[in-house]
């Protein structure tokens, strides 16, 4: 996913705000979902709702106004209840400016662990199943 770095994704330094990377990463996940052929909005709607658990970023590189950046989004381990999303953010000269990692949990309209549908697994995971 690509994304342009505008006035206000920055802060009073010029520098991107470290909150919006929480956007960025929103949009890629869910960028990855409609890539494997499911649209969060209605998987909400069949009540497979996930939520984030645990979230981790390294910054390592400031990204500016104008800059543009792709995001490489992956699944790294899962289970029958999460999902570990790894992230890479490059600027356009290739270079790793972000890391990050997202723990997504699926759970019920009640917010109670669910266990992921197979067929869901299947699609978002290119690994093997367990």
């Amino acid at each position: 996913m690509k994304i342009k770095i505008y006035y206000h994704h920055t802060d009073c330094g010029g520098v991107v705000y470290y909150g919006k990377y929480l956007e960025f990463l929103e949009e890629a996940r869910t960028e990855y979902f409609e890539e494997k052929g499911f649209s969060v909005k209605e998987l909400l709607k069949e009540g497979i709702i996930f939520v984030v658990r645990a979230q981790q970023i390294e910054y390592l590189k400031p990204v500016l106004y104008g800059d543009i950046l792709t995001i490489k989004t992956r699944i790294i381990e899962y289970s029958s209840v999460k999902l570990i999303f790894d992230y890479d953010i490059r600027n356009q000269d290739n270079e790793i400016t972000t890391r990050a990692r997202t723990v997504l949990v699926c759970v019920d309209r009640n917010f109670k662990p669910k266990e992921i549908p197979q067929q869901i697994l299947r699609a978002l995971c290119s690994m093997q199943l367990k």
